[in-house]
């Protein structure tokens, strides 16, 4: 009786379940870490969002009055409307251009030569993408600069001067030219991860359409689209929150303006955190954007799901 009790009780310790709770004390140093860096303080900000406060002295809870300005605020639509063109230079241009310049390198590039020349070529593009933001925003700030920027100094060596300009104190040219250093920094990007897709890709698919006389755009329509449709959907869903986040190249540049002409909620809600001293509406502006982002993330996540069950 007592040999099948024991029994029992070693099969049972080898159940995966019991095996599972000595990896419990593991976690705890991550789930207090996400306690303490992100619930915590998203939490705080949402009542802080509730609240009319300078940073210093006592917290006045003011109900939504907070959020009944946020809803008549030109400004705060302002961000949203220039997020929309932040989204367009973050996500749709770099992942058009990357779909088709990994194409390239992967079916012309790295046949006619070799991988390593489309490894070279995949690193240069990938570049920006190493430099911290803030250095790679300071470069492209210096070569923009009025006076003496190497994008002035080209055009008056061209016999262009008449087109110099002060690019990023225009209200005119200031959102577009910020538009153009994001996707410089943001196409490597969908680039390396679209090559590392395309090396799944069946060959034998591109000589069965090579046979059949499909050109470069067929096969890429037919064939290389299709394949990478998970890659193109982390890409975009990756990208669309780092845009909605975008914050760093507006502080460094341009810092919302000239006027609001490149003001997004992220700095919009920083000015008025650290600058105007109005911490609750700041926490308003920002709990707004943490909404949209939640929201955008868990219905593309549900779309995504969906798209992978029908492929398979």
């Amino acid at each position: 009786m007592s040999q099948g009790a024991s029994s029992k009780k070693s099969t049972a310790s080898r159940l995966p379940g019991n095996k599972s709770t000595k990896f419990i004390p593991y976690l705890i140093p991550g789930i207090l870490s996400l306690a303490v860096i992100i619930i915590v303080p998203f939490i705080w900000n949402i009542y802080l969002s509730f609240t009319r406060w300078r940073g210093v002295g006592p917290v006045r809870f003011v109900g939504l009055r907070n959020w009944q300005r946020l809803i008549g605020d030109a400004t705060f639509w302002k961000s949203f409307i220039n997020s929309f063109w932040i989204i367009v230079a973050i996500v749709v241009i770099p992942t058009i251009l990357g779909l088709l310049i990994s194409s390239v390198l992967t079916d012309v590039i790295q046949k006619k030569f070799n991988s390593g020349s489309a490894s070279f070529i995949r690193a240069l593009y990938y570049l920006p993408q190493l430099l911290p933001v803030a250095v790679a925003s300071i470069i492209m700030g210096w070569i923009f600069r009025p006076d003496d920027g190497a994008f002035n100094a080209l055009l008056q060596k061209i016999g262009l001067g008449s087109l110099q300009h002060n690019w990023l104190g225009d209200p005119g040219s200031a959102l577009p030219v910020l538009m153009f250093i994001l996707i410089w920094i943001q196409l490597g990007y969908p680039i390396v991860i679209f090559m590392s897709g395309l090396q799944r890709v069946d060959p034998e698919l591109y000589e069965a359409a090579s046979l059949d006389g499909a050109n470069w755009w067929q096969k890429f329509r037919v064939v290389t689209l299709p394949s990478i449709i998970p890659e193109l959907l982390v890409v975009i869903l990756t990208a669309t929150i780092g845009a909605l986040k975008t914050f760093g190249p507006v502080y460094l540049l341009t810092k919302g303006g000239p006027g609001t002409s490149t003001i997004v909620p992220s700095y919009y809600s920083y000015n008025q955190f650290f600058q105007l001293h109005q911490v609750g509406y700041g926490a308003a502006i920002s709990t707004a954007l943490t909404i949209v982002i939640i929201v955008f993330s868990v219905v593309f996540t549900l779309i995504q799901g969906r798209v992978e069950k029908n492929m398979d």
